[in-house]
């Protein structure tokens, strides 16, 4: 699992993106991959899995 910090969360559009702890990199998160409802500067862990356009972050969890 790697952990972040949801940087934007659009609950209208169902997306946003989490910034990874890690590396600092944005990863793209849709409201489908959402476990725990998250909202901007929440605390993270997900799973990443390659989408159409790039990673995802899927199975989304508050930290």
């Amino acid at each position: 699992m790697k952990t972040g910090t949801v940087k934007f969360f659009n609950e209208t559009k169902g997306y946003g993106f989490i910034k990874e702890d890690e590396t600092g990199k944005e990863i793209f998160v849709h409201a489908t991959g959402l476990i725990d409802k998250v909202r901007q500067d929440d605390k993270v862990t997900y799973e990443e899995s390659e989408g159409k356009k790039g990673l995802n972050a899927i199975n989304v969890r508050k930290a």
